[in-house]
């Protein structure tokens, strides 16, 4: 692994620790989108810059997305069932 780092001038760790970020704001997304259907609690935007707004709303939708394909995925396995 030191070979790889030395021979692509430290990239790759910064590729992994960009990865790892990524993963996490990901997972805060969806961990966000959640909330946001379990209790209808959302962000409060202060800004009324329309570029940032829309960042937000792509940012939530990736956490949406997440979620949709964690229940589709999980909805039609065998390990979990469907109780209300």
């Amino acid at each position: 692994m030191v070979l790889l780092d030395l021979l692509t001038l430290g990239l790759w760790s910064k590729l992994g620790r960009l990865t790892h970020y990524a993963f996490d704001a990901v997972l805060i997304s969806t961990i966000l989108a959640g909330m946001q259907r379990s209790t209808g609690l959302t962000l409060k935007r202060k800004s009324e810059d329309k570029s940032t707004n829309e960042w937000i709303d792509k940012y939530l939708g990736v956490g949406e997305w997440v979620m949709d394909q964690s229940v589709a995925i999980a909805g039609s396995s065998g390990w979990f069932e469907r109780r209300r």
